[in-house]
């Protein structure tokens, strides 16, 4: 059985597209999937399945989402060496030792176009920051998630794909669930 991390977009966000968690869970146990626990109440899902495709389990994840709620919500899934592999890389931590309580990390649901990354590296964010590492983004945020223009919306509309951002604590609580530490 392999480790993945679902992370779901914009679901229990101010009353809209509400899943409660032991909804999911059950969505998830209906799909097969094993050892199911979620992470607070934004759909993140850390799972076991046997197999090796996270692509193809966050589309079907997805699908029954839409079948059994009647709404669409963008699902990323990663495995643990993907996930370890972006927690170790974050340049706004290996190299700069920025305050982790303004680093976010937004995931890519696809690589995205190099030259449409060139046209937003430029762009006027004041101090906000963000880094691009094949489907990830590391962004520094010193005012705030929820006052930067770098959000989920600006990504996907800049780079045509789907984007959905969480707080470096997450991310790290999500891999210390998914290692079993």
């Amino acid at each position: 059985m392999n480790t993945y991390i679902s992370i779901l977009r914009g679901i229990n966000v101010s009353g809209h597209r509400v899943i409660k968690m032991d909804a999911l869970k059950k969505l998830y146990a209906d799909l097969n999937l094993k050892n199911i626990r979620t992470y607070i109440q934004s759909g993140n899902v850390v799972f076991e399945e046997k197999d090796s495709n996270p692509k193809l389990i966050a589309k079907l994840i997805s699908q029954k989402i839409m079948k059994d709620f009647g709404f669409e919500v963008p699902v990323i899934v990663l495995d643990l060496p993907d996930l370890t592999t972006i927690l170790e890389n974050n340049p706004f931590v290996n190299e700069r030792a920025e305050d982790v309580k303004f680093l976010h990390v937004t995931l890519l649901s696809d690589y995205p176009d190099p030259s449409d990354i060139d046209k937003i590296k430029a762009g006027p964010y004041g101090a906000d920051e963000f880094i691009v590492s094949g489907r990830t983004l590391y962004l520094f945020c010193p005012a705030g998630y929820g006052n930067t223009k770098l959000s989920n919306t600006f990504f996907e509309s800049k780079l045509k794909v789907s984007a959905t951002t969480r707080n470096w604590k997450t991310m790290n609580e999500l891999w210390r669930i998914a290692a079993g530490n």
